[in-house]
């Protein structure tokens, strides 16, 4: 029996290429008029994409300001240097031109410009809700995070090594520029990274301790199976773009709450356990969940033996021989297996880091406390479950 649900997602989607010469006009349609527009390296600025972008502002007749140097693991810093440019400008629209920690950056700007009077950070300390936040839109060019089309928001306060995750429909863009072309030019280790994360969008949603759907199953089955097909096909051929096209639109499938529905909004431990571990090291999003699955994944699945069995006869087409731990292992083996095929790392050793002891015992502290204590919904994970799956990691 499904779990009751609500499906919203009300992002326009512009698919295609040549589509982010059209960016002016849509944010016309939605009636931005002073635009903050807002990206990443100085590769947008090198590769003409802000010069595109923004002379197509220039010719729908909107006014706009840069706000560039977003980097990975967004910093909070910036988005309080953006709420202040924002000002200035008396900003109507939020405009990302880049990944997912652009966008995530010009969502937590755009809630800070929206009310002024209370600091942003307290959102994501989940301290307080948010009442409004200024329409945001996007031009995509890192297929990963699924935050084009997606209520969540994650930043880094680097202050205090605290990552964090703020999620609310009303920062869910209005539309979403999504040219696979603009893919193109990223690294074989962005792109892989980019595609671990889209899987664990969509596993997390795919393992819950509760009710769940056939056909949504089948959804994220089929998107898995995809998205690990084309992404071999990328660590091969980078610049074969209709693989490209494929993982682009399953970024945003993976993330916009398609693949949740009728679940109880599924697990998350993985992704709350990984970004204590951007917080605290700063490292690639998606290679840190890859790094980090399969040891969360031995230490659950004896709680949702059904799920993991499913997972590996319907994804990896393991046969139905031997006893489920041993179907399940190699559903776990598989999947690790695909990581290293495409050069993503199994374990924190292979992602380039070995924390501590104490600094494990920190994450887990860190994460226990932003979750409220209970982490997950497979096992909630209590501090020395967290403890003994980061040692597993290792």
């Amino acid at each position: 029996m499904a779990e009751n649900f609500t499906y919203y997602s009300p992002t326009e989607v512009v698919f295609g290429t040549g589509t982010h010469k059209e960016t002016g006009n849509y944010i016309r349609k939605y009636q931005g008029s002073k635009v903050l527009v807002v990206y990443g390296s100085g590769h947008a600025v090198k590769s003409g994409l802000i010069e595109e972008v923004t002379e197509s502002l220039k010719n729908a007749g909107v006014e706009y300001e840069l706000l560039g140097g977003v980097v990975p693991n967004p910093h909070l810093s910036k988005v309080y240097e953006g709420i202040e440019v924002g000002k200035r400008i008396e900003a109507d629209f939020l405009l990302a031109v880049g990944g997912g920690s652009v966008i995530d950056t010009a969502k937590a700007i755009a809630y800070g410009l929206a009310e002024p009077e209370k600091d942003v950070w307290t959102l994501f300390e989940h301290v307080r809700k948010a009442e409004r936040c200024l329409p945001v839109a996007s031009v995509l060019t890192i297929a990963a995070a699924g935050s084009e089309t997606s209520m969540g928001s994650v930043i880094t306060n680097e202050r205090t090594g605290e990552k964090r995750a703020y999620d609310d429909d009303l920062s869910r863009p209005k539309f979403a520029i999504m040219n696979p072309e603009l893919t193109l030019s990223l690294s074989d280790y962005q792109t892989e990274s980019g595609c671990a994360d889209i899987l664990m969008h969509t596993m997390e949603r795919y393992f819950t301790g509760g009710d769940t759907m056939e056909l949504t199953d089948a959804i994220a089955e089929g998107l898995m199976c995809t998205v690990m097909k084309y992404a071999k096909i990328l660590h091969e051929d980078p610049q074969n773009l209709e693989a490209r096209t494929e993982i682009m639109w399953a970024g945003s499938v993976s993330h916009n709450g398609l693949t949740g529905c009728g679940t109880d909004g599924g697990d998350w431990a993985t992704h709350n356990m990984e970004h204590e571990m951007g917080g605290m090291f700063d490292v690639a999003h998606g290679a840190g969940l890859a790094a980090i699955w399969g040891s969360w994944a031995r230490y659950v699945s004896h709680a949702a033996s059904e799920r993991f069995e499913k997972f590996a006869c319907n994804v990896f087409n393991i046969e139905k021989t031997g006893n489920t731990e041993e179907i399940i292992e190699k559903g776990i083996q598989a999947m690790e297996a695909f990581y290293r095929s495409v050069q993503m790392p199994t374990s924190m050793e292979e992602l380039g880091i070995i924390p501590s002891d104490a600094q494990i015992e920190q994450m887990a502290e860190s994460c226990e406390r932003a979750t409220g204590g209970a982490n997950g919904s497979v096992i909630p994970l209590k501090k020395n479950d967290m403890i003994q799956i980061y040692k597993m990691a290792r």
